[in-house]
C-alpha cells in the first residue's frame, strides 16, 4: 500500500509551513475571517482542492481507457461548509463542474468515462461529505477543431 507523508511547522501567529512527500512546499494560514493570513494555502482550499485535482486526473485516466478525444478539460470545484450551534463545522457537500469536450464519441460514453472516474477517485471516496459531479458534456464532429 502506499503511504503519503506531510510535515508542517509552526512560523509563528496562524502560519505554518507544510512540506509534502511529492516535494511541494509552502506556507499555510487559517481562512483571513479565522483569523489567518491571506494569499497563502489554507486547510479548505486544500480539501476542496484534492477533490478537484483528484477527479481532474481520474477524468485524465478514464478519457485514454474510454480512447476519448478530448478538446479541452477544465473544472471548477466549491465546497458548502455546514456551522452547528456548537460553533463546530465540517464540509457537508463538494459540487465539482467538469466542462468536457469530446470529438467523436457519444454523450453516454463520456458520462460514464465520468462516472468510472469517481468511483475511482480515492480522495472523494474517503470523504464523508456528499461529492456531486455536474458536468458540462460538449460533443463535437470527430474531424471537428475546438476554436
Amino acid at each position: 500500500m502506499p503511504t503519503y507523508k506531510n510535515k508542517v511547522e509552526w512560523r509563528g501567529g496562524h502560519l505554518g509551513h507544510t512540506w509534502t512527500s511529492n516535494g511541494v512546499e509552502l506556507p499555510f494560514s487559517a481562512p483571513p475571517a479565522l483569523h489567518g493570513m491571506p494569499n497563502v494555502l489554507t486547510p479548505e482550499d486544500a480539501f476542496v482542492a484534492s477533490s478537484n485535482t483528484c477527479y481532474f486526473l481520474m477524468v485524465v485516466w478514464a478519457a485514454e481507457r474510454f480512447k476519448l478525444d478530448v478538446g479541452s478539460l477544465e473544472m471548477d470545484a466549491e465546497g458548502e461548509v455546514e456551522e452547528f450551534l456548537d460553533r463546530t463545522s465540517w464540509f457537508k457537500q463538494v459540487t465539482i463542474r467538469p466542462r468536457i469536450v469530446v470529438r467523436g464519441k457519444s454523450r453516454e460514453v463520456v458520462q460514464r468515462a465520468l462516472d468510472m472516474a469517481m468511483k475511482y477517485s480515492t480522495i472523494n471516496q474517503s470523504f464523508k461529505c456528499k461529492v456531486v459531479i455536474v458536468p458540462d458534456i460538449i460533443i463535437q464532429p470527430a474531424n471537428a477543431k475546438e476554436s
